[in-house]
């Protein structure tokens, strides 16, 4: 079963490229006209909580989640987290954290490469401090208790498993002056040897210009063996960059993605489709204008072959994450909005936490629990849970 990707591993970088703005209300429009205000009003929560989770034995020593860097919940038990230096699972909904470390020390940092397919599986690069085109993959089929470890031909990137077994990754080789190359792998024994399918880095042999060197790559989305979607942005204007293969990274194609009317001379940018199941996708794209920005959902019912602009625009919207065919949540810096009918519609919820410019990274698992990390001007980080769609909030690990 297709896993949902882009906010599900959330992390305090996942911010969209030179937006440096102070977030406010968040409104919808359907031009490019200067948005009217709406007040976003409280929403309630639903009156009867989702059970506790139950607890379950995690070998590794309790560790407090202060330091997280990024994090992922699979279900409203079992998530998974990264500091600079280790690896933190819980099993009852954040309540308690176990170090589960490999024994070697390592240093991860914000752009570590990492997937988390189950409570079982897990994978995390640590690059090479002094090649960043090598690293060491850790990889665990046992929540942790045990890791192995392979050498990998790239450092940093954007990872995503398929299965236990079958993994993609788009390797960052470097970017400069609105270009970036990247090199494409697939594992099929767990992550123990890769296969390289492509590059667009000129100075690399068989590079190819499918996917051009031009524009910055956001990271990719994996549905299957051969399917894949590269998303970024391009400093040229009224271009939606997404890329697609269905023939596992060997060619790419430009995915047709029309451009919100009104919003042909904005810069675009997507981190990448959503797809909550094998045919239903959301595409987010970020439109930076002289007004400020605003959020476009797109949604595809064929699997990615095409896509519609749902009828909302978001102003100053930021994170999106869509939990099933139907409901989604989006954060605009200062509150959420959620939908319950595939982006046609959406409804205000103001938080009783004021996040701010503190918020890191959103993961909801399902309309009604959620997580948001939070990081203070120290970088000094804390996690927070929502039983009621984003309406009132707990810190964990107090």
């Amino acid at each position: 079963m297709l896993r949902r990707r882009l906010a599900k591993w959330s992390s305090v970088g996942m911010s969209i490229r030179k937006i440096k703005l102070s977030w406010v209300t968040l409104v919808f429009v359907a031009s490019a006209c200067t948005p009217e205000l709406l007040p976003i009003p409280v929403t309630q929560g639903p009156t009867a909580a989702p059970p506790t989770p139950t607890s379950v034995a995690i070998q590794g020593a309790l560790a407090e989640p202060h330091g997280i860097i990024a994090f992922r919940m699979l279900d409203a038990a079992d998530g998974w987290a990264i500091t600079s230096n280790s690896l933190l699972r819980t099993a009852d909904g954040g309540a308690t954290w176990h170090d589960v470390s490999p024994s070697a020390p390592q240093t991860y940092g914000y752009g570590a490469a990492s997937d988390f397919l189950d409570a079982d599986h897990a994978w995390v690069l640590a690059p090479d401090p002094n090649d960043m085109e090598n690293g060491i993959l850790y990889r665990s089929s046992d929540g942790g208790d045990t890791w192995s470890e392979s050498p990998v031909p790239f450092g940093s990137g954007s990872l995503r498993f398929l299965d236990p077994k079958r993994g993609w990754m788009m390797a960052d080789l470097g970017a400069g002056a609105g270009s970036m190359g990247i090199a494409v792998f697939q594992t099929q024994d767990s992550g123990a040897t890769w296969s390289q399918s492509y590059t667009n880095d000129p100075t690399k042999p068989g590079a190819s210009r499918s996917l051009p060197l031009g524009g910055l790559k956001d990271g990719i989305t994996v549905t299957g063996p051969l399917a894949a979607w590269i998303g970024g942005v391009t400093y040229a204007p009224g271009t939606v960059y997404l890329y697609q293969t269905s023939d596992g990274g060997v060619t790419w194609t430009k995915s047709p993605v029309a451009v919100p009317a009104g919003y042909e001379e904005a810069e675009l940018e997507t981190p990448g489709p959503i797809f909550v199941n094998s045919d239903v996708g959301y595409l987010p794209v970020h439109l930076s204008t002289q007004n400020g920005i605003m959020l476009a959902i797109y949604v595809s019912r064929d699997g990615g072959s095409s896509w519609l602009q749902s009828p909302s625009l978001i102003a100053q919207g930021r994170t999106a994450d869509f939990v099933s065919p139907e409901t989604g949540f989006v954060w605009n810096g200062s509150g959420f909005y959620v939908t319950s009918d595939a982006a046609q519609s959406w409804t205000a919820i103001a938080p009783d936490m004021d996040f701010g410019d503190t918020f890191g990274g959103m993961d909801f698992v399902d309309r009604r629990v959620g997580f948001v990390l939070r990081t203070d001007s120290n970088g000094s980080s804390s996690l927070y849970k929502t039983l009621d769609g984003g309406a009132t909030w707990t810190q964990l690990g107090k």
